[in-house]
Parts: structure tokens; C-alpha cells; sequence
């Protein structure tokens, strides 16, 4: 079974986003997925 997902909603820097787009399309995942991703990596560097 999946974990639960929540809605948050952020504000974040217009060329940090348009980047993370592109980064997400090259990547064939959905903006969501792909910061998930990013952010699931970052906390496993930090343990």
C-alpha cells in the first residue's frame, strides 16, 4: 500500500520553478513526483 499523500501548498521562486519543470519533463514525471523527489533525496543526505 502507498503512503498517504497531503496537499500543501508553497511559494517558491518564479526561476526555481520554471527550472524544476524543465527537470521534471526531462525526467517524464509530473512536477509533483519530481519534488518529492528531490526533497525525499535531500533528507536521506542529511541523516
Amino acid at each position: 500500500m502507498r503512503p498517504l499523500k497531503e496537499k500543501i501548498s508553497i511559494t517558491v521562486d518564479g526561476d526555481i520553478l520554471q527550472k524544476i519543470k524543465e527537470k521534471a519533463e526531462n525526467d517524464d514525471r509530473s512536477l509533483s513526483q519530481y519534488i518529492n523527489l528531490i526533497l525525499k533525496e535531500h533528507l536521506k543526505e542529511k541523516k
